[in-house]
């Protein structure tokens, strides 16, 4: 075919999509090996009217303008396709580079690989292509491969922050991070100026929790070179892991003085005197943040935070307004209104600030939840209904959760006729919706009406048999309000395979062991289910166990026990009473 060498001509007639692929800057706290990903391909990838390619076949030429097309209208998986396919064909480097930016903002590890391995293939000594590798295998957890490449950015020239790798690193085993131990300390030694390599060993050190041989390090990395906030974060982050918060602080105190404009010491300071609970003194250093830089708004929610703590409500709900007026936390700053007013008592304002939290934020439905509360509080069922069913409108799934929340409300604040009302209403809308069907077992078990929650439990089953939250529910009814106790255990032994590790269930298999007699058993499943959820109900069953078995000074102390923590438990009193009156 005939060959092209003008496909730069084809730019003045197709505009890209740059905003589909240019990775958005970075803001806070990046995870390092992301960003690196997104400098890697924003470094290689020339803007629209820099492009130039090399010779292209006719039908390349028409794969290269069919995948900018796509960009344009916003199709970056069918361009990165077409790219990664141009790029194989033709192994020409800015195709590579453009096909690397496309890949990177799909999040197409695979063909990242495939594209860094044929980049340093084509362009050997380019430190680019091996800084994109070490960061996809770093991402593919492939580890020593990763640092392999690291060394070839060294070698070539480039620069890379090692800090990435320890990034990536927290949930490896002992073992295998000990392994990367072992090459970072052999990298330390071969590029001794690379301070982030260091840093690293010190941080994989620290993570293997070798403390002692990770603050032996930083001292040499101190001694060797100038102090900076990265070495002091590191510092005091690793003597607060060691339990030596007095120690951490005083070094976070000494690089605040040493460092005083570096914000994301301070910031870091701010927050390690909160987790001392020094709030005072962490409000300082917040205040101080705000004075260098007014608009710093993560400082000045911050401060809001510390201040709803502190009680100091009129700082924070004055924060608060202002972080509302220039859409920054905007809606955590309304929900956390809305609880200030909560606890003073204006109910008024609290629904208000409730009610403005924004669908799709992480508070909405707990905002709902509470203005649905305080709604019904006030006596304004209807308003709290149809403020429910506006949010909700056109959305099915949306109207079952908030008719689920709402009849939850009404029955805690003693509308149980009307949270009836609601539901049936709704399973006539939505005959075979289980989380409707569920909620009116909650209305039939508030009533005390057994056959109704056993009704709509078994239709539960028999819509979802692997719902072990009907299985687990009707099992313990079964248990502790019959004497089935037989279809109880085999409910409870249903529910046990399927959500092994639950504690309500496994309290409830505890408990239908005890009803058949299977003491030992039960008190295995027990102390289990205690073990891992604490509760006077779990102690309640674990001491009545335990009392069965003989060993009722045992029994005695763990109600005890359960009693300084919630001294009011009915079910701990309860079964004391009855079994030493059964005495």
């Amino acid at each position: 075919m005939k060959q092209i060498n003008t496909f730069i001509l084809l730019l003045a007639s197709v505009s890209l999509a740059a905003c589909a692929l240019t990775p958005e800057p970075v803001t806070s706290n990046p995870e390092p090996a992301t960003t690196a990903v997104a400098t890697a391909a924003a470094t290689v990838a020339p803007s629209a009217a820099e492009i130039e390619y090399g010779s292209f076949t006719e039908d390349q030429l028409y794969e290269a303008i069919v995948s900018e097309l796509s960009a344009q209208r916003g199709q970056v998986v069918d361009a990165g396709e077409g790219y990664f396919d141009l790029a194989m064909a033709t192994r020409d480097i800015t195709v590579i580079q453009r096909a690397v930016q496309f890949a990177s903002v799909n999040g197409d590890i695979n063909a990242l690989l495939q594209l860094g391995l044929l980049w340093a293939e084509v362009s050997p000594g380019d430190p680019q292509p091996h800084l994109l590798l070490s960061i996809q295998f770093l991402e593919s957890g492939a580890f020593e491969q990763a640092i392999s490449h690291m060394r070839r950015v060294i070698e070539f020239g480039g620069n890379i922050d090692f800090a990435a790798l320890s990034s990536r690193t927290g949930r490896l085993n002992p073992q295998d991070r000990s392994v990367l131990i072992s090459h970072l300390r052999q990298l330390k030694e071969e590029y001794s100026a690379q301070n982030s390599i260091h840093l690293a060993l010190i941080q994989l050190l620290a993570q293997n929790r070798d403390f002692e041989e990770a603050l032996k390090e930083l001292e040499i990395l101190q001694e060797a070179s100038a102090l900076t906030p990265n070495m002091v974060l590191l510092e005091a982050q690793i003597l607060q892991n060691m339990e030596r918060s007095e120690q951490s602080l005083r070094v976070m105190r000494d690089g605040v003085a040493r460092f005083e404009s570096d914000k994301n010491l301070r910031f870091s300071y701010a927050r390690l005197l909160i987790q001392n609970e020094q709030y005072e003194l962490a409000q300082a250093q917040f205040q101080i943040l705000i004075a260098q830089d007014p608009q710093d708004w993560e400082t000045l929610y911050s401060i809001a935070l510390l201040d709803t703590q502190l009680q100091n409500f009129d700082s924070a709900i004055a924060a608060y307004r202002k972080l509302i007026g220039v859409n920054q936390h905007a809606d955590e700053s309304q929900y956390n209104l809305g609880l200030i007013y909560q606890e003073q008592g204006d109910r008024s304002k609290s629904l208000k600030h409730f009610r403005q939290v924004r669908i799709g934020t992480n508070n909405f439905l707990a905002a709902q939840q509470q203005a649905t509360r305080l709604s019904i509080q006030l006596g304004r069922l209807d308003d709290a209904h149809s403020w429910l069913s506006q949010l909700s409108r056109g959305q099915p799934r949306l109207q079952v959760l908030f008719t689920t929340i709402e009849s939850s409300v009404l029955i805690q604040e003693g509308y149980a006729r009307e949270a009836e009302q609601l539901l049936n209403t709704a399973l006539n809308r939505f005959p075979n919706e289980t989380d409707l069907l569920f909620a009116r077992v909650l209305y039939y078990d508030y009533i005390a009406d057994r056959e109704g929650s056993e009704r709509d439990l078994r239709q539960i089953i028999r819509l979802l048999p692997e719902d072990s939250r009907a299985l687990n529910h009707l099992g313990y009814m079964l248990a502790d309000q019959t004497s089935r106790y037989q279809e109880a255990l085999e409910l409870i032994e249903r529910a046990i395979a399927i959500s092994p590790d639950d504690p309500a269930i496994i309290d409830s298999l505890g408990w239908a062991l005890y009803k058949v007699g299977r003491y030992e058993e039960a008190l295995q499943n027990m102390r289990r289910a205690f073990a891992a959820f604490p509760d006077d109900e779990v102690a309640s069953h674990l001491g009545e166990v335990l009392w069965a078995l003989g060993r009722k000074e045992e029994a005695m102390q763990v109600w005890q026990d359960a009693l300084e923590t919630e001294p009011d438990s009915l079910l701990i009193k309860e079964a004391m009473a009855r079994l030493q009156s059964a005495e």
